[in-house]
């Protein structure tokens, strides 16, 4: 059509026929016989435009008759399959409404509200549009199966969520304000929009954040924040509302922070949904952590562990007695190592009991509790209590004092296996952390036989990753303690692209890199004679410990994921 669009008559009221002949896309014989075709059609009660019947007969395809109903109505053209819709501005009209006027909101720009339509030039269905949004209309013009498409996956994101809401009862304060502000029809909307895309691409947080003019939607997907959407910053009252309903939180109370938590079905899926709310100098904000429990369990194999480290980590965990660690920041998948671990090593003959706060997954056959400081049961508590019931396996969530710590190192030298988290940065550390909160080096000496520090790397999306070649002096400059043969003096790694695949971010899931100290007789003699955390791991490197980075360089290596990525978690 664009070839030809010198050539379109400035007539623009005229029909679509005679526009697509004058414009060279179509002969007028061809025109006539779509004409009386139409008209057959027609007389049969088939409500049918003539832009269909010429896609029909094959004359014509259906992106040049949209390309003239825009030139026609003087709008623009566009094509959603390049187009990112602004799922904010999608969720100002409900799926009904969409269907109805075959219209759907997809941006923003100068203040109007930008509307793919069929019918562009449609003034009653503008004015209406403009009415139910409150905003000016910016028609753009639409293939019939694009715009379909679009409102039917629009209407599936903004399906109800299926919640355990109705268990909260609203005091009469807050039924006034859910009548005027959750109960406000594109909140609702949107609240669905927002859970149900998250979910969809995996995200394991939501923030939701007001800004001085603008409200502003950010998903945290494998590790990275990404912003999703932008929506009318009056909406931010009434979708906090709404969220905080869902959630069993006080709506009225938007002064001090708040917790809550939801439990969500959606497409056969049982989703946790963790509220918190922050009051900040623009409004609420709001963070939602998600929690997939119908996704399996991932395997010690699926982690990432390299084959000798794996077997290395098998023997500590199968061993019967002694303290094995995992450290590493929050958020790096330490307690994702420790249940592979115990999905492992649970069998009949094994009694296993955890203490987590909080308990992420259920585990069948497997006794775990759940820390409740408000009623006095903390990790120190509830380790004491689990001693008393005859365990062969405890899983204590996390270490964080002095007494925790001393519980969990006695256990370990009376006949338990513990398995535990601490916040260190590598896996020497974990030794010295123990001493700085008050456990004897000789307690840790006896008892810890393994720490294992971890970290996340994204992995590259294989469908976009593409190579390239690094020269020997080129990736020492840079990395100097890069993983080099001696006789090689060229190198192809990988970067990250982009594609629809992945979102346009290049990467698609995440892997474990891994540190494992085994507690070797030197180690034990260093810890007693109070090493450092250098020293330590120098001597483990000796003993053939694999660091972080040096695991992270054979994962660039092997094509799993990028330098940038690996430096960028291990700087």
């Amino acid at each position: 059509m664009d070839r030809h669009r010198q050539n379109l008559t400035k007539k623009r009221a005229g029909g679509i026929g005679e526009l697509l002949v004058e414009s060279g896309e179509l002969t007028r014989e061809q025109l006539d016989k779509a004409l009386e075709k139409h008209r057959e059609k027609l007389q049969q009660g088939n409500r049918i435009l003539l832009g269909q019947t010429l896609v029909d007969m094959g004359y014509t395809t259906e992106e040049v008759v949209t390309k003239a109903i825009a030139y026609q109505a003087n709008v623009e053209h566009v094509s959603l399959e390049s187009y990112e819709v602004d799922s904010a501005a999608a969720a100002m009209l409900d799926p009904d409404s969409a269907r109805r006027y075959s219209a759907l909101p997809i941006g923003h720009e100068n203040g109007r509200l930008v509307v793919a339509m069929m019918h562009p030039n449609d003034i009653v269905t503008i004015d209406d549009l403009r009415l139910i949004t409150g905003y000016e209309i910016k028609p753009v013009c639409v293939s019939d199966s694009e715009l379909k498409m679009a409102i039917e996956q629009y209407a599936r994101a903004t399906t109800n969520i299926e919640t355990g809401e109705e268990d909260y009862i609203p005091g009469e304060e807050e039924k006034e304000e859910i009548q005027t502000s959750a109960g406000d029809k594109p909140a609702v909307q949107l609240a669905n929009l927002i859970i149900n895309q998250a979910i969809r691409n995996a995200a394991s947080d939501v923030h939701i954040e007001p800004q001085e003019k603008s409200l502003r939607i950010r998903f945290r997907i494998d590790g990275v924040l990404h912003e999703t959407m932008q929506p009318p910053a009056r909406l931010h009252p009434s979708l906090v509302s709404r969220i905080k309903v869902m959630a069993g939180m006080d709506i009225a109370n938007r002064r001090s922070p708040q917790d809550g938590r939801v439990s969500l079905k959606m497409d056969g899926r049982a989703i946790d949904l963790r509220v918190a709310s922050l009051p900040s100098a623009y409004g609420e904000k709001l963070t939602l952590r998600l929690l997939d429990r119908s996704e399996h369990l991932i395997t010690l194999p699926e982690l990432g562990f390299p084959e000798s480290q794996l077997r290395r980590f098998r023997r500590l965990i199968n061993k019967p007695h002694g303290c094995v660690l995992v450290t590493g920041p929050t958020g790096s998948g330490k307690t994702t190592t420790l249940y592979a671990a115990l999905s492992e090593l649970n069998t009949l003959d094994k009694h296993i009991i955890t203490v987590e706060d909080p308990i992420e997954y259920r585990l069948a056959g497997i006794n775990q509790i759940q820390v409740n400081p408000r009623a006095g049961l903390t990790f120190a508590t509830g380790l004491r209590s689990i001693l008393r019931n005859d365990p062969d396996i405890i899983m204590v969530g996390e270490i964080r004092d002095r007494d925790t710590a001393r519980i969990a190192v006695e256990s370990a030298l009376t006949g338990h296996l513990v398995l535990s988290t601490l916040h260190t940065n590598d896996a020497a550390g974990a030794i010295t952390r123990l001493g700085d909160m008050g456990i004897e080096p000789y307690l840790t000496a006896s008892s810890v036989i393994g720490v294992l520090a971890q970290r996340l790397v994204r992995v590259l999306c294989g469908q976009c990753r593409k190579p390239y070649k690094l020269s020997r002096k080129e990736i020492l400059s840079s990395v100097p303690d890069f993983p080099l043969r001696r006789d090689e003096q060229e190198i192809t790694i990988y970067k990250a692209e982009g594609c629809l695949r992945c979102s346009h971010t290049g990467y698609r899931g995440r892997m474990g890199v891994y540190e494992l100290l085994s507690v070797s007789d030197r180690i034990r003699q260093l810890t007693l004679q109070h090493n450092s955390g250098g020293e330590i791991a120098q001597a483990a490197v000796q003993e053939g410990m694999i660091t972080l980075r040096r695991d992270g360089y054979f994962k660039v290596r092997e094509g799993i994921t990028t330098l940038e990525e690996t430096l960028r978690v291990l700087a």
